[in-house]
């Protein structure tokens, strides 16, 4: 966008449906796009040209809701409503990892210090009810991201959690729900000591 005439810089066209992810590729030259016709595209920045597109097969079969990259940029993790979560080489766009769910993602992100992801979602809030929370249906649930094992989950939200967040220390993180409330929890000492 350009302040002084008011006009976009770049517009990217030639997607169909909503646009649920937009972040900047490594070096900012590529800009990476998913949403809900479940392909991740990566656009050049300058230019605007599609120049790679995820495989319809290897890919996620519904609507793609969550993207967070990596702290150095070399991959990233989608999350979508067809119960998983997958992580991607940014710049070829390989498949890397697939994380399985029993219920759709809604959101996502990776530990800044250790090889863990956080996957969180559930189902429609008209489907919901009070025996699904305690069925754990809506915990945040870590996996292992390079053996893809998972290590744990957090429960805590009445409703689908729709945001996730590590903090930059590790730490801690933070999730969003549709029951209204944004919860902070801090990891205990065991967390940064599991073995596989």
């Amino acid at each position: 966008w350009f302040a002084e005439t008011e006009e976009s810089a770049l517009v990217i066209s030639g997607i169909t449906g909503r646009i649920n992810r937009a972040v900047w590729g490594p070096g900012n030259r590529t800009i990476i796009t998913a949403g809900e016709d479940a392909t991740i595209r990566i656009w050049d920045s300058e230019t605007g040209k599609l120049l790679k597109e995820s495989d319809k097969e290897a890919g996620h079969q519904k609507a793609i809701s969550s993207l967070s990259k990596s702290l150095d940029w070399s991959h990233f993790l989608t999350g979508s409503l067809d119960k998983s979560a997958k992580l991607w080489d940014a710049r070829t766009l390989t498949l890397i990892k697939t994380y399985v769910t029993e219920l759709p993602v809604n959101a996502v992100d990776m530990s800044p210090t250790l090889d863990n992801v956080v996957i969180g979602g559930g189902q429609d809030a008209m489907n919901v009810t009070m025996t699904d929370r305690r069925a754990g249906k809506f915990e945040a649930k870590f996996f292992h991201k390079i053996l893809q094992e998972e290590i744990g989950g957090v429960k805590g939200h009445f409703g689908p959690i729709n945001a996730l967040a590590f903090n930059p220390d590790g730490k801690r993180f933070s999730s969003g729900g549709e029951d209204g409330y944004v919860r902070l929890h801090h990891f205990d000492p065991e967390y940064f000591n599991i073995k596989m």
